[in-house]
């Protein structure tokens, strides 16, 4: 067996096991990536909503990070629910220490409505982490956070993916179409634009969602792909995860982790 890739996600928690860190790291597992983790956050959630908060102190989050650096250098790395502007700033320090794809998932709301970042924290996100990101991947109530303005329509989720990456300074932005009506279709800019379609399922169980496709393509980044591969191979990933639920959970249910795996089984494919 050659080198394995390796990615490290910097996030919070979810008990249940659908977003957060364990879903990072289960989605790493299964596209053959050795997952690490620096937890910045332990949130006491499930599918039914978020009920409490406690964020780890900053020295904490930095020995973590420190122990990561000095011993395993990842090929990419994630960053997901950053609380506070202290962690945000340390985290931007480090991100430059590692000199690796870096892909953001702007986590401001979870998937019940909660808020999980207060505005002055979603300012900093904005000017001092999305210039370093290799892959932006706001949803639209996180993109309209970014950007200042109102998304309805494929029209302004284009010109929102352009304002990350030609204004904010990001490498690359993918703009999630999921809370539009239609197909499930996703704007991908890094200069110039590519539409990302896939079939719209009826299912409640999207916990997790972002967490798992911005976990996807930063384990294809740890492999080597491309931007737009990874981003690609993401959406794959991210779609049959929706697309095989696993009907579990009292509210908004996980994805299925393994719904990558199930649609390559043979007799398995659409099934």
């Amino acid at each position: 067996m050659g080198k394995i890739a390796s990615a490290l996600t910097i996030a919070g928690t979810d008990p249940t096991g659908g977003a957060g860190i364990q879903a990072d790291l289960k989605t790493f597992q299964e596209l053959e990536v050795f997952g690490m983790s620096v937890q910045t956050s332990a949130v006491a959630q499930n599918t039914q909503g978020v009920k409490a908060v406690h964020n780890l102190p900053i020295d904490f989050i930095e020995q973590q990070l420190k122990v990561v650096i000095e011993d395993i250098n990842p090929n990419a790395i994630k960053t997901g629910m950053i609380s506070t502007i202290e962690m945000m700033e340390l985290i931007a320090t480090y991100v430059a220490k590692f000199d690796t794809p870096y892909v953001i998932d702007p986590v401001m709301v979870a998937t019940s409505g909660d808020a999980l970042m207060d505005e002055s924290s979603r300012k900093v996100i904005r000017d001092v982490l999305v210039p370093k990101a290799t892959v932006v991947t706001p949803n639209i109530p996180e993109a309209e956070i970014l950007v200042d303005f109102s998304i309805k329509d494929l029209d302004a989720m284009k010109r929102a993916a352009k304002v990350i990456v030609d204004e904010l300074g990001a490498t690359a932005a993918v703009v999630k179409g999921g809370h539009l009506e239609g197909k499930a279709i996703d704007v991908f800019y890094d200069g110039s634009f590519h539409l990302l379609e896939a079939d719209r399922f009826e299912t409640k169980h999207t916990h997790g969602t972002g967490c798992t496709f911005s976990a996807a393509i930063t384990a294809e980044l740890a492999k080597g792909n491309t931007i737009l591969e990874a981003v690609q191979l993401g959406k794959t990933f991210i779609t049959d995860a929706i697309r095989y639920p696993l009907n579990i959970g009292k509210g908004n249910g996980p994805t299925n982790h393994w719904g990558y795996r199930l649609q390559r089984l043979p007799n398995q494919g659409g099934k």
